[in-house]
């Protein structure tokens, strides 16, 4: 891997961690769009690869905000419920679409949140 691209794989992953804490989320807005512009890889994998990087920015997310006793933990128990399934759903539709529309659907999706978050 050349030196060139390595520095912004590095530089997109601290952004991606720095708002990751910041906001508590933002990973994938950040991480899918950065790998599909910065390397070779496709949409899915794109998906696929961020879903990994989060995992472990959220681990040490949750640890912190614990520690300082930021996690509602009813609410987010119940939460968590929810998402597992769809988790499960969304991980195995993932691969029956194609890149074309899951590019443009996560485009919009992005828009509509953050228009949501402005007004």
């Amino acid at each position: 891997m050349k030196k060139n691209i390595l520095f912004r794989l590095i530089l997109l992953g601290f952004f991606a961690g720095l708002v990751n804490g910041l906001f508590g989320s933002g990973g994938g807005t950040i991480l899918v769009p950065g790998m599909f512009f910065l390397t070779d890889m496709g949409q899915h994998k794109s998906h696929a690869t961020a879903i990994s990087i989060i995992l472990p920015l959220t681990i040490l997310s949750t640890y912190i905000y614990m520690q300082n006793g930021d996690i509602n933990w009813p609410i987010a128990i119940k939460i968590i419920c929810g998402s597992v399934i769809g988790a499960y759903i969304g991980a195995k539709l993932l691969n029956h679409i194609p890149g074309k529309i899951l590019r443009k659907s996560f485009a919009l999706f992005m828009l509509i949140a953050a228009i949501r978050m402005v007004f």
